[in-house]
């Protein structure tokens, strides 16, 4: 489905003042949607709870609304966190991996992982899939060692940690789509293949 031009313009607007966490609290899967979802009314200003109060009023300003607070059904406001693996508890199962919307964990199967902090959004994500309870979250390095300057928020993410949570997602996204699309590509190949088999047999 095609958006209009203007509408777009202001989906990025107001997902550009969302923090990027992509935690999936708001009920939508990913910061963009539930963008895509306030521009066209079908959603409220105020289900992301990472953004805070803050992110709310950030949001009404651009949008000419009241503001609002935060709708508590979709959770509370909490201060920036990221996930720790208790690597001697961790059996390198690799969903946690497959878990993170940003891939700021590393490891392979069979082998202990570990999360990169200065790039972990503190979704949270990663913890309900681990089946033996090794991750955790802890208080975020005072400083993002990938960044020019420390971040300027204590209670949200900082605007280029944002900037850099988005564009890490937005990767991640571009690969999956290539992956599925290889994926359909060799399965449609075998199926070609499969299908000239049975046809030389007859």
């Amino acid at each position: 489905m095609s958006v209009a031009p203007e509408n777009a313009i202001l989906i990025d607007q107001i997902n550009a003042l969302l923090p990027q966490t992509q935690c999936v609290q708001c009920s939508f899967q990913g910061c963009r949607p539930y963008a895509e979802a306030i521009a066209s009314d079908r959603a409220d200003i105020n289900q992301c709870p990472p953004g805070g109060d803050e992110g709310i009023r950030d949001i009404a300003h651009l949008l000419g609304v009241p503001s609002k607070p935060l709708n508590t059904e979709f959770g509370l406001h909490k201060p920036p966190s990221v996930a720790f693996i208790i690597e001697q508890d961790c059996i390198g199962c690799t969903k946690c991996i497959a878990a993170c919307p940003v891939d700021a964990i590393l490891g392979a199967s069979k082998f202990m992982h570990t999360v990169i902090a200065s790039e972990c959004t503190g979704c949270e994500l990663c913890i309900a899939p681990c089946p033996v309870d090794c991750i955790i979250m802890t208080a975020p390095p005072e400083m993002n060692p990938s960044l020019s300057s420390p971040p300027t928020h204590t209670d949200r993410l900082s605007q280029q940690q944002s900037a850099q949570a988005k564009r890490r997602y937005e990767a991640r996204c571009l690969r999956k789509e290539k992956e599925e699309a290889e994926k359909a590509a060799r399965a449609q190949k075998k199926k070609q293949a499969l299908l000239k088999m049975q046809s030389a047999k007859k």
